[in-house]
């Protein structure tokens, strides 16, 4: 990123200077595609994942039809109950062609319910786009894609994947396989914030309505000119993300399952949202048997950890989870969940200070609990 700040061309420019940012923008795209399994002219450069996802929930996001034939738009939108906000109040379809899906109390998408709205609007002869999570901002429960994926496309529509969360901590290639467009963020990977990506993964996929309008770059799907040192920088930690993300997984899901084995021992009815299912590593959403967020959030903030209780584009004011009231969680359980968030450099010291400061400002007094070591 130092490196691209040093550099005064314009990256849609023909001279020399513009090459050369071109060139680094280039090789940024490619690492993009590398993460994705996608080819990199299909890589869309945006200010984050709220663009990336506003940009491919739209009618007019088309795909060419059987055989060659005429690109078709989405005529429906179907997304989860417990997609992010971005989503649920930032697509472009109207009101009137919008349907929810629901969860299962694990916070899993409920197939049958799928199943059942592909064959009501196929039969109708309208053309379905569905918008799933790959990974929940605020439990970490990782979707079924490739089989959300496969009965989607049994009726000829369009699959697009919140992949955020997702991204640079397992596999994507493999576990968003069969999804037609992926949007990434690069700060939940480790690179600057305020820039991310559409990914297009189905060939013949064209954005037609931008959500920004004027120059021709990106491809004509995305006008600006483009943020040179955030996009080396994303591309760089993607590249990161990859060549450490087998190792890494591992020690954060221990250090996460050593949070989770500490807390148990400190609240005895404490609450574990999404436990039976498939989680990030890093990811650890719970709810301890008396203090409400609020309080604990307050306490735990001027005992100098910082924590969250939702998604952290949703946490400036704490409110109920809309994820939670989605999976059934009853509303006073969900006024008292609070998440934990890992990253790369969460150390295991990071871990123990958590414990001890957790059982000094909110653990239950007459539980006797024995302070992690």
């Amino acid at each position: 990123m130092l490196a691209a700040f040093s550099l005064v061309g314009n990256a849609s420019s023909p001279h020399q200077e513009g090459r050369q940012a071109r060139g680094m923008v280039d090789q940024a795209r490619d690492q993009i595609a590398t993460m994705c399994g996608a080819n990199a002219r299909d890589v869309i450069f945006t200010s984050g994942a709220t663009e990336a996802n506003v940009l491919a929930l739209s009618p007019s996001l088309t795909s060419q039809g059987l055989g060659g034939g005429k690109a078709q738009g989405c005529d429906m939108l179907l997304m989860l109950a417990t997609e992010h906000p971005c989503v649920l109040q930032g697509h472009r379809f109207p009101a009137d062609r919008v349907a929810v899906l629901p969860v299962t109390a694990s916070g899993l998408i409920d197939l049958d319910a799928l199943d059942h709205q592909l064959d009501r609007f196929s039969a109708a002869g309208q053309r379905v786009m569905v918008a799933v999570q790959a990974a929940n901002s605020e439990t970490g429960v990782i979707q079924p894609i490739p089989d959300i994926a496969m009965r989607v496309h049994a009726k000829a529509g369009l699959l697009h994947c919140d992949a955020v969360q997702l991204a640079g901590r397992l596999p994507l290639d493999q576990l968003t396989a069969g999804a037609d467009s992926l949007a990434l963020s690069a700060h939940k990977l480790g690179g600057p914030q305020g820039v991310g990506a559409l990914v297009l993964r189905s060939g013949g996929l064209t954005v037609e309505g931008p959500v920004l309008k004027g120059g021709g770059q990106e491809r004509g799907a995305r006008a600006g000119t483009e943020n040179v040192a955030g996009i080396v920088g994303f591309g760089a930690a993607a590249a990161s993300a990859c060549r450490d993300m087998a190792g890494e997984n591992i020690r954060l899901a221990l250090l996460r399952d050593q949070i989770e084995a500490g807390l148990r021992g400190f609240e005895a009815g404490l609450t574990v949202f999404g436990e039976s299912v498939p989680r990030l590593p890093n990811t650890l959403a719970f709810a301890g048997a008396t203090h409400s967020a609020e309080m604990a959030l307050m306490r735990l903030d001027l005992a100098g950890v910082a924590l969250s209780s939702g998604s952290a584009c949703s946490s400036g004011k704490v409110k109920s989870s809309h994820v939670l009231a989605a999976m059934g969680v009853d509303e006073t359980l969900a006024k008292r969940a609070l998440r934990v968030s890992l990253g790369w450099s969460t150390t295991p010291d990071d871990v123990i200070q958590f414990l001890m400061r957790y059982e000094q400002t909110l653990a239950p007094k007459q539980t006797g609990a024995v302070r992690a070591a």
